[in-house]
């Protein structure tokens, strides 16, 4: 829906909650006087109130009530806060806390030669959302450094940092990283959700016998459960949701993160502090000290970790972690490449899991359009099968993106003793077994939703490629 979308430039002249109060649109500007659309019917009264709250003079222009609709759904969404002027000192806390009420999971500010800009990341994807005036970008990092707890003279090297937000309807905390470019400093801020009381694993996207097999796998006395994908598929969210089914008074549950993304009331949580030598290792150590029943370690990156897992499985603990590899079976080679032996994997592995987080077709515009074989990539074996999809069009329900939420799909291989014997030989061709037992990898579960039209054929394509 390219014919509402307005510049970012002026799209920021007003606030989200103004644009849809006066139901007006921004859409030129000439020196001082800013040319508005709106389906308001006295278009007098309303120039007479704008001239009041608006630093420019507005030109009004009628449009009809779903062109309106139409554009503010495109470029506006409502918060529950009153985003401000750029200027305003009060900038950061807005946009922090706009970005927040969006779902955003990161923001992004970016400096460039001639102007900067903050993207928000919604649902996986960036958008812009301002863009900054070249004199005012130093202030608004260097603010950000401060409440981060960073060194504001330091611009030359990387930083990372924390912020904490109070605000009257919610307490979040923002992780900061900081990284110098051609043009100034770059920052990336990760939301951090506090509470994962809310976060329920039944409603992830595991079907019934995936959840099945899932639940036997963590509810095991001891051994280790895997979880893989790459950054931003969700993994932490399933930990979490799996940390709190297990959350019993009974049960000692030790976690090292970084960061840590959510809080569980009943559980040890514990912050990485790598510039003072307490690494996923050293804690792992620790935590054997301090009679634990459940682990989670927060990735597992290197031999040292990976061993330390082993080692806290095969002494009767479970151990939960994550890995960065692109399937639940190449997890078992990733960690005997790290020099993990092959015989003690098989005793302690439970089971290996791989997700993805996928982008939902909106229910109320998505399109059945018949399948082709230039939709599918060269390498997929499967599209003579699918004959229909659905693609995206947008609507002002889905704000014109075509999508609405997303849901993780799994790739779950409970570890049994036929797979134990084919880790010990490092037999790791094992598509018959999992046709034979009925266990679906992501690539199936990923043509059930085609065919179901919960998704795009675009959205998947990665995984079908793969």
């Amino acid at each position: 829906m390219k014919d509402f979308e307005i510049p970012v430039a002026l799209k920021q002249l007003i606030t989200p909650n103004q644009a849809f109060h006066y139901r007006i649109i921004p859409v030129g500007k000439k020196g001082t006087v800013v040319k508005l659309k709106t389906d308001h019917s006295d278009l007098k009264s309303l120039a007479s109130e704008l001239a009041i709250l608006l630093n420019f003079e507005a030109e009004l222009v009628s449009e009809t009530t779903e062109n309106i609709q139409s554009y503010l759904t495109y470029n506006y969404r409502q918060t529950t806060e009153e985003v401000q002027e750029l200027n305003s000192t009060n900038f950061l806390e807005q946009l922090l806390q706009t970005a927040k009420d969006f779902n955003s999971s990161d923001i992004h500010l970016e400096a460039y030669e001639n102007h900067c800009r903050v993207r928000f990341r919604l649902d996986g994807k960036l958008k812009e959302q301002y863009n900054i005036p070249l004199n005012e970008y130093p202030q608004l990092i260097n603010q950000i450094k401060i409440q981060a707890g960073l060194d504001i003279s330091q611009k030359r090297l990387s930083q990372d940092g924390r912020i904490t937000v109070k605000s009257a309807s919610d307490d979040f905390d923002i992780r900061v990283s900081t990284m110098p470019t051609l043009y100034g400093e770059k920052v990336v801020l990760r939301i951090l959700k506090r509470d994962a009381q809310a976060v329920e694993l039944k409603e992830l996207g595991f079907n019934p016998r995936e959840l099945k097999l899932y639940l036997e796998g963590v509810k095991m006395p001891n051994g280790i459960v895997l979880i893989s994908g790459p950054t931003g598929s969700g993994k932490t969210t399933t930990l979490y949701g799996t940390l709190k089914l297990l959350n019993k008074e009974a049960t000692n549950i030790l976690t090292i993160e970084d960061p840590i993304e959510y809080t569980l009331d009943g559980i040890n949580q514990v912050q990485l502090k790598e510039d003072i030598g307490f690494d996923f290792p050293t804690a792992l150590r620790t935590f054997l000290r301090q009679d634990p029943d459940i682990i989670m370690v927060g990735e597992i990156r290197d031999d040292k970790t990976a061993n330390m897992a082993i080692k806290a499985a095969l002494t009767g603990h479970l151990v939960l972690s994550t890995i960065h590899t692109n399937s639940a079976w190449a997890t078992i080679s990733r960690l005997i490449d790290m020099g993990v032996a092959p015989y003690l994997l098989a005793s302690t592995l439970n089971m290996s899991v791989a997700q993805r987080l996928v982008r939902k077709l909106c229910n109320n515009c998505k399109k059945e359009v018949v399948a082709s074989s230039e939709v599918f990539p060269e390498s997929f074996k499967g599209k003579d099968n699918i004959k229909k999809h659905f693609v995206p069009v947008g609507c002002n329900h889905c704000y014109f993106t075509g999508y609405d939420g997303r849901k993780a799909i799994y790739e779950i291989i409970p570890i049994t003793k036929d797979l134990e014997t084919a880790i010990k030989h490092n037999e790791l061709q094992i598509d018959d077994y999992l046709a034979a037992n009925n266990l679906n990898t992501l690539k199936s579960n990923a043509v059930a939703m085609i065919i179901s039209g919960e998704t795009s054929i675009e959205e998947l394509y990665s995984i079908l490629a793969n």
